[in-house]
């Protein structure tokens, strides 16, 4: 019997409890050893927690996570096929277990713990940096022009110039909706408003440019992880060296290998970038992909990030429309000032 397992999350008022118990009973043989639950900490609020359990005198850890089905199949097909696939299996954490909320609203996922070893990208050490790097290289080595490559675009995302144009569109549809009726703006809210509607269209202009670009130089098609920020990547000590792994992989879907560069690039500072992309590109070789000119690769790398960043525009707007939520029009002024921000990469 492990005491306090019929009360895991209980204080989170989620979906799919019961279901999360169960499967946790079945890891753990619950009904065979002597244990009990020692702590719940929530890694990312309302998705992601870690479990602490003493079972028989041994401390163990697994992490839990609530997804809604498209990412629950995304991620089980990176754990138990795409991955394994090009023997990357085990650069992801170990999927132990699922549990489906019996109405089909939500599904439980129950990890391996690797521990809290993110990528420092304020004062990176360049030993674990470089381990990303080889990761991230030997995905997009292996999975460029697979054959699964369909598989993987239809059950997840198509990061090319598509992805580009379709948020650029949405975020300028959802802006053009915020206005009365529908909407009460104060005078600076309309500002902020009207200012990202003006860059919105310019990009939307710059878009047949920028897809010619992505075309002739962002490079093969492969698989992306899609959310390359540091707390997604872990460099694990071990006693053969720096173990890296990828986690959270929500956002994967397939497109130019740049995709993934650019948020990668983008997270570190102005000074230790090209450094990292030169090891990047030595990594990549065997593809034949060489970065192409510094203007050109700008393009590319800003194309990448301005997708992200018009994506984030979409949902808010939404929010506005239906709830009528004062956080979500004030988010425009901060999503402005992520635009701003934008620079060249390298």
């Amino acid at each position: 019997m492990i005491d306090g397992l019929d009360r895991v999350l209980g204080d989170s008022r989620q979906l799919g409890l019961a279901e999360l118990q169960g499967v946790l009973l079945e890891l753990f043989d619950g009904s065979g050893v002597t244990g009990r639950l020692t702590s719940e900490q929530v890694l990312k609020k309302d998705k992601v927690y870690r479990l602490e359990f003493e079972i028989e005198g041994r401390a163990r850890t697994v992490v839990v996570k609530l997804l809604d089905l498209p990412r629950a199949l995304r991620n089980e097909l990176i754990a138990t096929r795409w991955l394994p696939a090009v023997d990357l299996g085990h650069r992801c954490p170990v999927l132990l277990g699922v549990a489906a909320e019996r109405s089909g609203r939500c599904v439980w996922h129950v990890y391996e713990d690797l521990g809290d070893w993110s990528l420092d990208t304020t004062n990176p050490e360049r030993g674990r940096v470089e381990a990303a790097v080889d990761l991230i290289a030997s995905l997009h080595r292996r999975f460029a022009e697979h054959p699964l490559l369909p598989e993987c675009r239809m059950r997840g995302h198509d990061r090319g110039i598509t992805f580009y144009t379709a948020n650029i569109r949405d975020a300028i549809r959802g802006l053009e909706y915020l206005q009365p009726p529908v909407v009460d703006l104060d005078p600076g809210q309309v500002a902020v408003r009207d200012r990202l509607l003006q860059r919105l269209y310019t990009l939307l202009d710059e878009g047949p440019d920028r897809a010619h670009g992505v075309a002739e130089l962002g490079g093969p098609e492969t698989l992306l992880h899609g959310d390359l920020w540091p707390e997604n990547i872990r460099t694990v000590p071990t006693p053969y060296g720096l173990q890296t792994c990828l986690i959270d992989w929500d956002a994967t879907g397939v497109g130019p290998l740049t995709y993934d560069l650019s948020t990668f690039l983008y997270r570190f500072s102005a000074h230790d970038r090209p450094w990292i992309l030169d090891y990047y590109q030595q990594a990549v070789a065997p593809l034949g992909w060489r970065a192409p000119g510094t203007s050109d690769l700008n393009l590319l790398l800003e194309t990448a990030e301005i997708s992200r960043l018009a994506n984030c525009l979409v949902w808010p707007c939404i929010a506005a429309v239906e709830t009528r939520a004062g956080w979500a029009v004030d988010r425009l002024a901060e999503i402005e000032r992520w635009f701003e921000a934008v620079e060249p990469a390298i």
